[in-house]
């Protein structure tokens, strides 16, 4: 695996403050979209090009350079290029494999709103994201239906202020963190204003992908909110914490924003205890926690990512003998219509049986 703290990348915070360089808004518009681009930058075998392209017409290829940098020239196995490379298999038809796995239309509250569990919900505050993982659970989702910015918001804004049982609102997407610093600012000003709110929860992949989407006026945002903040961001490999990256998780935490990492177990990618162990270790040394393993959504195109629940045990337990209690994260699965999550690692320990 490449070092982590490969002397040769740029960092991209100096002395806890945003450093000279391009801002994340130009990294974005630079990011990778073609297929080819990515093959030539890597110098792969021209022969995945062919396949890549076809998978790319069902989901866009969409990478930021800053992320292409921490993966292996030459090597199409690399578990960062793994992510976001369109491969053939996603052109297979696979059994179980759906558009909406986790049944999401039916939790509609109000355009863009949803609510699944109870004390929350969840507003897709917007329709696009910094990279398209192959393996996303969202890849079908139909955001050109869904309605993005302040006006377009109002159904979701009442509805949460009608149901005094919402404690807390999740931000969502596609990535909440493309919207502007200024857009950001003003939804939560908003939510602010819903009395019985009391916590913001921001799920993000930017900060990984792109750090120096961290910026003092988000700092500010989330710190002088009434709400409680918490950022939750999406890491599947050690390989994708390099230096800017742990700078920008460093100064949620700094600035007293509690951060929570979920990943997902990913055939080729983590499924190896070496991995998740070093992913974990890595993630407590900046102060992170690591939130949630998830066994992958069943959503179409991503079968060849799947490893079976018997593995994820397996690597649970490895995890349990060679790490404190706080670094194992919890191995859990969504079912549409459960009331939570289901934590898979109970079937570790099963408890004693009983006659009905």
């Amino acid at each position: 695996m490449e070092n982590i703290t490969n002397p040769r990348r740029r960092a991209t915070f100096e002395g806890g403050r945003e450093a000279a360089g391009p801002s994340w808004k130009e990294s974005l518009a630079r990011a990778v979209r073609d297929p080819a681009e990515l093959i030539e930058i890597l110098r792969l075998d021209e022969s995945l090009l062919d396949e890549a392209r076809k998978a790319a017409e069902l989901f866009p290829l969409v990478v930021p350079r800053e992320f292409i940098e921490r993966m292996r020239p030459g090597d199409p196995a690399d578990p960062l290029l793994r992510q976001v490379l369109p491969l053939g298999p996603e052109l297979e038809e696979a059994p179980g494999g759906r558009s909406d796995p986790l049944e999401e239309t039916e939790f509609l509250r109000a355009p863009g709103l949803l609510k699944k569990y109870d004390g929350r919900a969840l507003l897709i505050a917007a329709g696009t994201c910094a990279v398209n993982c192959r393996y996303c659970f969202r890849r079908e989702y139909p955001y050109g239906e869904t309605p993005v910015g302040m006006k377009a918001w109002e159904p979701a804004f009442r509805m949460l202020k009608a149901d005094e049982s919402i404690r807390e609102i999740i931000l969502s997407g596609g990535d909440p963190l493309v919207l502007t610093d200024g857009s950001l600012s003003r939804l939560v000003e908003e939510l602010d204003r819903i009395p019985h709110l009391r916590r913001l929860r921001i799920h993000s992949r930017l900060p990984i992908v792109i750090p120096r989407r961290v910026t003092d006026r988000l700092l500010r945002t989330l710190r002088t909110s009434r709400l409680t903040p918490i950022v939750v961001v999406h890491t599947n490999h050690p390989a994708e914490l390099d230096t800017a990256t742990g700078d920008a998780l460093r100064r949620f935490i700094n600035a007293g924003i509690p951060v929570l990492n979920q990943a997902v177990l990913l055939r080729g990618v983590n499924d190896a205890e070496d991995a998740l162990a070093e992913l974990s270790e890595r993630l407590i040394d900046l102060g992170a926690i690591p939130y949630y393993l998830h066994q992958l959504d069943p959503v179409s195109g991503s079968r060849h990512f799947h490893v079976p629940v018997r593995r994820g045990l397996e690597l649970i337990a490895a995890l349990r003998r060679r790490l404190p209690g706080y670094a194992v994260p919890r191995y859990v699965q969504e079912i549409p219509g459960e009331p939570h999550k289901s934590d898979l690692t109970g079937q570790l320990f099963p408890g004693p049986k009983t006659e009905n």
